[in-house]
């Protein structure tokens, strides 16, 4: 890996192993997946997911009184990276599948409702209402409001270029059944698609919940690998191409006096951290901290 060592990312941006696992029961209603990708599991473990293909994040055939929720994600690799490049979302009959782009001047929202590209039928999903926003000239997001059966809850999805990022705000009424790379709700263990095993290692999980032909199909159209091919790993170090990525512009110490000198939010600090750690020139970043204004938006 051509930016830092895997293990100073691991340790820095909190990723779990399998030793830390303990089993607990969910109390926090927030869960995201990051953009690199990382995902915070039910129990708030870090799982970090290394490589390419189509992935089952979460299935909840019991999701309201039977409507029944899907989210795919695909992710994509980037030289030593790999990244979240688009998400499916499917409630009922419909989906709605979502990604970025990777030119900055590109202010479009790139998504396809029911497989249509930029849908004008895109008002709610399942019947709940799905609504779009540009916070910010670098930043669109999603908010699917699941209020109307579950009050206060939501599915926020971000899109900062080429980056997607997704929280799930929901208890146990919203996403108790659910199974996937998540893991099972209540005990916080990552289990096997049998519900019972118990997987030990990231590229197990990954393997395991790879999406199966017996599963929906929720993106527009398929991309490589596709089951029976299971999931292109990252490369080694000595492999990484020479991607945008591929060099560092500063180590993880400067990323964090950078970020935490001029944000104040943990989670934006983390996110500050993330971007300079994938390789983006020092200079666009130091433009962004002086915008205030913006929220501490990423504006990369």
């Amino acid at each position: 890996m051509n930016l830092l060592s895997l293990t100073l990312i691991t340790i820095f941006l909190a990723a779990v192993t399998a030793s830390s696992e303990t089993e607990t029961e969910t109390e926090n209603e927030n869960h995201d997946v990051d953009w690199l990708p990382h995902i915070t599991s039910w129990s708030d473990k870090r799982i970090e997911i290394n490589g390419q293909c189509d992935l089952v994040m979460l299935q909840n055939a019991a999701f309201a009184e039977g409507l029944g929720m899907n989210i795919h994600i695909r992710t994509k690799i980037v030289g030593a990276w790999s990244y979240i490049k688009s998400v499916a979302i499917n409630i009922g009959d419909d989906v709605l599948e979502i990604e970025g782009s990777p030119n900055p001047k590109d202010e479009d929202a790139h998504y396809w409702f029911n497989g249509e590209y930029q849908s004008e039928e895109l008002e709610t999903i399942g019947g709940f209402p799905v609504e779009w926003e540009k916070p910010t000239p670098y930043k669109q997001q999603y908010n699917i409001d699941l209020d109307s059966k579950y009050p206060g809850k939501v599915i926020t999805i971000d899109v900062i270029n080429e980056f997607i990022r997704f929280n799930l705000n929901g208890d146990a009424s919203v996403f108790g059944n659910s199974v996937g790379l998540l893991g099972d709700y209540n005990t916080g263990k990552t289990l096997a698609r049998d519900g019972a095993t118990e997987l030990q290692g990231f590229e197990d999980l990954v393997d395991e919940w790879q999406v199966i032909p017996s599963e929906p199909k929720l993106f527009h159209q398929l991309a490589h690998p596709q089951f029976p091919d299971k999931c292109i790993r990252r490369e080694s170090s000595s492999g990484a191409s020479k991607s945008h990525f591929s060099k560092p512009a500063v180590d993880v110490e400067q990323a964090e006096a950078i970020c935490s000198g001029a944000l104040d939010d943990a989670t934006v600090i983390n996110d500050c951290i993330s971007y300079i750690l994938l390789g983006r020139d020092l200079d666009v970043i130091a433009d962004f901290l002086v915008l205030k204004d913006y929220h501490h938006e990423l504006l990369l």
